[in-house]
């Protein structure tokens, strides 16, 4: 009977390695079939849904065992548009990557359009215009964005208060920033900015007193610029140092 020994230990040996072998070969499978059960339970996103999830963002088009398919955006488009590509996802990145849905819970988001003038320009009439264009292009919608996220609130920490457009002022190097807050809905967003960038440079070349700003590199005398109360006094002429023979 103690022949049978070194084969019984051999075959568990076997058995053993073998095992911890399927264990690894199946990892990602097993973890794929688990976030598919995660996806259809608990609903993340859906088919028709924009997410993002790690670096890939797009609009959900099929939901698999073992993946899920994107139609991608951005990439190289600098927006939210499609890309052209189709991208492959595996079901088990929904335990290891983020995932930030466009569409769950509240479906808008807010966008920011920052319109820098120049010093020199009315700051605050330029302000008033973009305010009126902002109004213009996305008031409409803040009634309707209150209503869901109201509903939204009841399920999520969610809470904003102030949903209609505002423009925010800040100074950066090369002037003043006005940068235009507004909400919108995801797939409406390049649009409604490239609506919006339009009307601007409309208005803004009917005045003259409002300029666009740029990066620039510009020399300052502060002996003849700025306010007459920092400027630094003027240098007094230093003597030649020549002797005059009478």
């Amino acid at each position: 009977g103690r022949m049978w020994i070194p084969g019984v230990q051999a075959l568990a040996t076997f058995l053993g390695l073998l095992s911890a072998g399927l264990a690894i070969a199946l990892k990602d499978p097993v973890a794929d079939l688990a976030g598919w059960a995660f996806i259809i339970w608990r609903r993340p996103f859906e088919v028709g849904d924009r997410i993002q999830i790690g670096l890939h963002a797009g609009d959900v088009i099929d939901l698999g065992l073992f993946q899920f398919t994107l139609n991608e955006i951005g990439a190289w488009v600098n927006a939210d548009q499609s890309t052209g590509r189709i991208i492959h996802v595996p079901n088990g990145k929904v335990f290891t990557d983020p995932v930030a849905n466009y569409n769950k819970g509240f479906r808008y988001i807010w966008n920011e359009v920052p319109v820098v003038v120049t010093f020199e320009s009315d700051w605050r009439k330029a302000k008033q215009i973009l305010t009126k264009i902002a109004i213009k292009h996305a008031e409409h919608l803040t009634a309707q964005a209150e209503q869901e996220l109201l509903a939204a609130s009841q399920q999520y920490l969610i809470n904003y208060r102030k949903l209609t457009p505002i423009v925010y002022t800040k100074v950066v190097d090369s002037g003043v920033q006005l940068t235009i807050r507004y909400l919108i809905e995801p797939r409406k967003r390049r649009g409604t900015e490239h609506a919006i960038w339009e009307d601007i440079l409309t208005e803004f070349a009917t005045y003259a007193d409002i300029d666009l700003a740029y990066h620039t590199v510009r020399g300052f005398k502060n002996t003849d610029e700025g306010k007459p109360a920092l400027r630094a006094p003027m240098a007094s002429p230093q003597p030649s140092g020549e002797r005059v023979d009478e």
